[in-house]
């Protein structure tokens, strides 16, 4: 498996930290999460806008290292792609609980050119 796979996997996995957080403290309630998770507040609330922006997010970046795999763009540039965007995912998620939302959408303009690079890469 190429480093790019690895860090789909990283993807796949990484918003239910977020989810953990969001979820812990109070009185969790399991018969009505989404319900439980929208009446949260500060940074735990943030904690599930995180999760929720990386389950939107992970499947473009999943598509684009495939098509980029498929299109035999250079190994190397993916890879390297694919380790910024994780960087990129990180920062924005601890400017997101730090509630630096300048900083924040900084990140997620950067990771979506990140995404659409993978894209452009593929066509040459």
């Amino acid at each position: 498996m190429t480093i790019a796979y690895w860090c789909v996997l990283v993807m796949i996995i990484f918003p239910y930290f977020f989810t953990g957080l969001a979820k812990s403290g109070g009185d969790f309630n399991n018969y009505s999460p989404r319900s439980f998770l929208e009446k949260q507040t500060g940074w735990r609330k943030r904690a599930h806008y995180i999760q929720l922006n990386c389950f939107e997010t992970t499947p473009a970046f999943g598509l684009a290292i495939i098509i980029a795999h498929f299109a035999h763009a250079p190994q190397l540039t993916i890879n390297y792609l694919a380790i910024l965007f994780i960087i990129s995912r990180v920062i924005y998620a601890l400017c997101y609980l730090g509630n630096k939302p300048l900083l924040r959408s900084l990140f997620w303009t950067i990771g979506m050119i990140l995404i659409i690079s993978l894209f452009c890469i593929s066509t040459a």
